[in-house]
């Protein structure tokens, strides 16, 4: 039977290596924590994941319990902290696209009102923009998220900004989709550990993207375009608005 650390890859010779390379030019390792729960995006958070990663930091999937959850869809991911386990002093702690049913949960809600006042950065990209909205940490913010979020910023008391590029307001970090999370990562880890190291852990994963269609914002696409992909989505944000006002709401 294999055991859990031969599963993880923590008892290779070649992992264990690669970590203490990297965390010889820290004074300790980062702790970050990446919000995880049953339908969560895997694509926004696998930047802030890879990231850290390579970075050497300690990455901690949080959720409520330590059961597997299945991200959408068919992503199973084992939750490695509780959100009673959270270190209080966390570097950075993370959220992407969760279901509506979580950005209204008072628990959820609850812990990143907690943790947004104590951990050093915080990244919320595409609807996780929202869970930080209801948590309450955007007021007085300027955030931003996907097209579809932004025009319910300001709802949850933030100043919404348009477009795809990292909004950074104080210790908070909002972005769009996919790249976003790799954008906001890389940004966050050059406060912590400087330019040079930075630069070293982009060049480490070949981060160039160079989408095929240039399809990728509302902008390129097209209004006609734009107009699908919007209707395709409209139940659903309708859901997310809800959910975040109602989250907002039970959490104030």
């Amino acid at each position: 039977m294999i055991r859990n650390e031969m599963l993880y890859g923590k008892n290779m010779p070649s992992i264990i290596k690669l970590v203490e390379e990297g965390r010889k030019q820290q004074s300790k390792p980062l702790k970050v924590g990446i919000f995880v729960c049953p339908g969560f995006m895997p694509m926004d958070i696998n930047g802030t994941q890879s990231v850290f990663t390579i970075a050497s930091a300690e990455i901690y999937f949080i959720w409520k319990k330590k059961e597997l959850v299945e991200g959408y869809i068919g992503w199973p991911t084992m939750p490695t902290m509780t959100f009673d386990e959270c270190p209080e002093d966390l570097d950075v702690l993370a959220v992407g696209m969760v279901p509506p049913e979580i950005v209204e949960d008072e628990e959820t809600l609850a812990f990143f009102a907690k943790m947004g006042n104590k951990a050093r950065f915080i990244i919320g990209t595409c609807y996780g923009s929202l869970v930080l909205g209801a948590a309450g940490l955007l007021k007085g913010k300027r955030a931003t998220s996907n097209s579809n979020v932004v025009p319910m910023l300001p709802d949850m008391g933030a100043i919404a900004v348009e477009g795809s590029d990292v909004v950074i307001d104080g210790n908070i970090y909002t972005s769009g989709p996919a790249t976003g999370s790799f954008d906001a990562s890389l940004l966050v880890l050059e406060q912590l550990l400087g330019t040079p190291f930075a630069q070293l852990v982009e060049l480490a994963i070949e981060y160039d993207p160079r989408p095929p269609f240039g399809t990728g914002s509302p902008t390129l696409a097209g209004a006609e375009m734009t107009a699908i992909s919007q209707s395709l989505t409209a139940n659903l944000n309708d859901q997310f608005h809800q959910a975040a006002l109602n989250g907002l709401k039970k959490h104030r």
